[in-house]
């Protein structure tokens, strides 16, 4: 008999985004500064440097109503992944006029453009739950909102930005 991977299971992961002093505070409660930071009516962009081994840069957009947080990593060559969008499901919402908040709930979105669209992590989703971790409504919300998420994505031949555009957002990267 073969045994099932171990899931890491952690809290949801919270995050703050501060505009008024130009930084980020990751989920471990690091400080980072932040080079920009810009307010749309469907969500906040963030661009910053990353100290991690395997990206130098991350770009990411939080969109509340979509219960997304949109990121492009780029990476170091030797570490390159094959992806265009790296989405986040969760709560990403403003706590103050110049704060936002995240709060993840486990399950990610892997795009690749033109190509095919991946759910991922939906074990660590189920074992947070059943660790009381994470309530069954927002455990059920996590999966409704990934799943629209990826239909809508395929439906629009597995462009990310082809369904934003069904809905007039248009997203700007570096």
């Amino acid at each position: 008999m073969t045994q099932a991977p171990i899931v890491d299971v952690h809290r949801p992961k919270v995050e703050y985004f501060n505009l008024a002093d130009l930084t980020n505070t990751d989920p471990k409660g690091f400080v980072r500064p932040v080079e920009k930071y810009h307010v749309e009516p469907w969500g906040l962009y963030m661009a910053r440097t990353s100290d991690h081994p395997q990206f130098h840069y991350i770009e990411s957009w939080l969109l509340p109503k979509l219960h997304l947080r949109a990121t492009i990593f780029h990476y170091l060559p030797a570490h390159r992944r094959d992806q265009d969008y790296y989405l986040d499901i969760g709560e990403f919402t403003p706590v103050a006029p110049k704060k936002w908040k995240s709060v993840d709930h486990y399950l990610d979105i892997v795009v690749r453009s033109a190509r095919e669209t991946q759910l991922l992590d939906v074990d660590e989703l189920i074992a947070a739950h059943a660790a009381g971790l994470i309530s069954l409504a927002d455990a059920e919300a996590a999966v409704q909102h990934a799943t629209a998420a990826i239909d809508g994505i395929a439906a629009n031949g597995h462009t990310f930005e082809g369904w934003l555009e069904t809905m007039d957002i248009t997203l700007t990267w570096l």
